[in-house]
């Protein structure tokens, strides 16, 4: 049972089409994996630096243009729960990741695969 050329050459493009989309993809999501991580290690150095100084400290956090006191615990609450966000967020991003270069590898394989099944006829 032999495939018709047109077929084929259809079957083939839509392939390397969904290769390039994987392959393009797969490097937004290591770009964002990279981004949130400088962000969490920020975070992590701020945090571990507002521990050091003593309790009676007063903070302040920029909004906008202006400076605004924050009790330190405060401060301290929100910067580990954006720690724990963006931990989470390069979590899932891991998994999209293996996905997608699952699916990239599959796409490779069976345009290979195509090719030797021809070479062969």
């Amino acid at each position: 049972m032999s495939i018709p050329n047109e077929a084929l050459q259809k079957l083939v493009q839509e392939i390397e089409t969904q290769a390039i989309s994987a392959q393009r993809e797969i490097n937004v999501v290591k770009t964002t994996i990279s981004s949130k991580q400088r962000d969490a290690r920020l975070l992590e150095l701020t945090s571990s630096e507002l521990k050091i100084l003593p309790k009676d400290t007063k903070v302040y956090e920029g909004v906008g243009k202006m400076f605004v006191f924050k009790p330190t615990a405060e401060v301290e609450k929100r910067l580990s729960s954006e720690i724990t966000e963006l931990k989470s967020d390069v979590s899932n991003l891991n998994k999209k990741l293996h996905y997608l270069e699952t699916t990239h590898k599959n796409s490779r394989e069976h345009i290979d695969q195509i090719f030797r099944s021809r070479g062969r006829s």
